[in-house]
């Protein structure tokens, strides 16, 4: 018997269209064919390049870095199912494009979000099958 993805193992009764976890694992278990295994390894590396491109978020020197590393956050957030994350960095990206400046209270709002994803893949692979 094939092995049941995380979606079909968690139950999901949110009225919205977006759950209220911090990944929408019925989006990630589509995403990876429903392949419990790849859904884990594909939390693992959300996880690393969440924290990379933070990093260099914040260590960006000029718009241009801005911008690709929040295109970036927000490319990988999305295909993961992570969708507060990439709305965030959407905004963000968009009020950059416009000319604005990157506001140190829209970082500290991005790493919020991004801290509860972290928590939340944390939990996920604890509990993975060996």
């Amino acid at each position: 018997m094939a092995n049941q993805s995380t979606a079909a193992r968690s139950s999901a009764f949110a009225l919205d269209a977006r759950p209220a976890r911090p990944i929408d694992l019925v989006h990630l278990a589509k995403q990876c064919l429903g392949d419990e295994h790849l859904e884990y390894e594909i939390l693992r590396l959300f996880d690393s390049t969440l924290v990379t491109y933070l990093g260099r978020l914040a260590a960006a020197q000029n718009r241009e870095a801005v911008l690709l590393h929040l295109h970036s956050i927000k490319g990988a957030a999305n295909g993961v199912g992570a969708f507060a994350v990439a709305d965030l960095a959407r905004a963000i990206e968009a009020k950059v494009q416009a000319g604005g400046d990157l506001l140190a209270e829209q970082l500290d709002d991005l790493a919020i979000a991004a801290e509860e994803v972290r928590v939340f893949i944390a939990d996920m692979l604890s509990r993975a099958p060996a």
